[in-house]
């Protein structure tokens, strides 16, 4: 499957924003969008262009988009993503534009010069999970297995076969234990 470079990072933006959710990762895991400063480092690490001062009320708008990526996440089909995804960038305002800025190549910005974060998130994350949806590739929208973890993650492996949102922790943490419970079984 061909992403560009621009969808590719719309969907980790994507990914990082739900895993900022309460819970996300783990259980008890806190909202690691909790205040406007929170918010201000998420833009900052993600590169935000054309942002002004962000308020509460950004935040409560991101906190929304949020909630709306998860139910794209949860969608049981393609029409019921489609049709989220569908409100999700209208509410945005979406207006295509090419631009290269800040030393970047020739690249297409879905939301509208001037937009508030949430309407950026909604607009480029949106329709980089629209792009997944029209190529027949939502399942590649995942959490990840491992029980004390819900990340979100793309699976972008060439035969669809991840299942943990690293494989390095999440994933090397339950091979093990399943090493541990075979060994203790084994010498009974």
């Amino acid at each position: 499957m061909m992403i560009t470079h621009d969808t590719r990072y719309a969907l980790d933006v994507v990914v990082d924003l739900l895993n900022t959710a309460p819970g996300g990762g783990s259980p008890d895991a806190p909202d690691r969008l909790a205040d406007v400063a929170a918010l201000e480092d998420f833009v900052r690490r993600h590169s935000f262009s054309d942002l002004g001062v962000l308020g509460p009320g950004d935040l409560a708008a991101v906190r929304s988009v949020r909630e709306r990526f998860a139910e794209v996440f949860s969608a049981g089909d393609d029409r019921t993503a489609a049709e989220r995804l569908n409100a999700l960038v209208a509410s945005a305002g979406t207006t295509p534009r090419l631009t290269d800025h800040d030393d970047y190549d020739w690249h297409v910005h879905y939301f509208a010069p001037g937009a508030s974060a949430a309407d950026h998130l909604a607009a480029d994350g949106g329709m980089a999970l629209a792009f997944l949806v029209v190529a027949g590739e939502r399942e590649r929208l995942r959490r990840c297995e491992a029980p004390d973890c819900r990340h979100a993650f793309v699976d972008l492996s060439r035969n669809r076969s991840r299942r943990y949102c690293d494989s390095r922790t999440c994933g090397n943490r339950l091979h093990v234990a399943a090493y541990r419970a075979r060994r203790r079984e084994a010498t009974g």
